[in-house]
């Protein structure tokens, strides 16, 4: 398990641009709302560097486009640069030439502001799924290395459970490869464990489990995120958005930088393209061709 290096990640957004509110703050407001992405991320990358770790910064074309010192920021501290689209917008609200469009303006944006190419992307809300067969194929035909949207379980906003819990070529005939965020097993069951809300609600212990788990039974890396507005207590609250989505988002925002401080310390870790390209080695096609 100590040779292991498993895949940071941290999806830039800010509070107002996640799912949970997606049909409470329209984005033609967006711009009315108090940014605090540029601290919250900030906070992280004081984080990284006193723990020496590196990550994948996956962010908005939408925050780049507005914050392109942020970018820079990231990119100077040695992390990798990747895409979380432009505005958010999920892939199976797309039609695949919109798809297209999202990738190339988002990419434009990132790799203007940090100078550095863009070869990894994450779909917003891992909505990559079985509604979107095309998806892969427009990945690599705009030239992308990786991609890491796929998440392998039941989900009411997301989920795609027959896909395989780790590293595979979606494409017979290219290079890609798709790494899906970080599921357990238990009860015969599969179970997300990958960061975001399930690391906040659930306790510590759970999340070092299953990230053990993956190491150890599994000779695998995990593939974890989390956002920089879920360190941030201080942020609006949304009082008008359903009681659901309130719970999942406002949930021990105030004890989750020291939670994932303790997991920095507790695992090794590196960027998601790093941890891409040595799993590529092995990495079966799924479906099979």
């Amino acid at each position: 398990m100590a040779s292991i290096i498993n895949a940071l990640s941290v999806d830039v957004e800010d509070w107002f641009q996640v799912g949970a509110f997606e049909t409470t703050i329209k984005r033609a407001d967006w711009s009315a709302c108090e940014s605090r992405v540029m601290r919250n991320t900030d906070r992280l990358l004081d984080l990284f560097a006193r723990r020496n770790v590196k990550a994948t910064f996956f962010t908005l074309g939408w925050v780049a486009e507005r914050h392109p010192d942020l970018i820079r920021r990231i990119v100077a501290a040695g992390h990798e640069l990747a895409s979380h689209g432009y505005d958010h917008q999920r892939v199976f609200t797309f039609t695949p030439e919109q798809f297209r469009a999202d990738l190339r303006k988002s990419r434009a944006l990132l790799e203007q502001a940090g100078a550095v190419p863009v070869r990894g992307y994450r779909a917003p809300s891992f909505s990559i799924d079985a509604r979107t067969p095309w998806a892969h194929a427009l990945l690599a035909e705009e030239g992308y290395s990786y991609s890491s949207s796929v998440a392998p379980v039941r989900h009411d906003h997301y989920g795609w459970p027959e896909a395989p819990r780790f590293a595979y070529r979606p494409l017979a005939d290219s290079s890609l490869i798709e790494l899906p965020v970080t599921t357990a097993r238990a009860f015969c069951r599969t179970i997300a464990a990958g960061g975001g809300g399930f690391f906040r609600l659930m306790p510590y212990g759970f999340t070092r489990w299953a990230v053990g788990q993956v190491n150890r039974t599994d000779q695998r890396p995990a593939i974890f995120y989390f956002h920089p507005w879920e360190i941030d207590a201080d942020q609006p609250r949304v009082a008008n958005a359903p009681l659901k989505s309130r719970l999942r988002h406002y949930t021990n925002l105030a004890t989750t930088e020291a939670k994932l401080d303790r997991l920095i310390v507790a695992f090794r870790w590196g960027r998601v393209d790093a941890v891409a390209a040595d799993q590529a080695r092995d990495a079966p096609c799924w479906p099979a061709a």
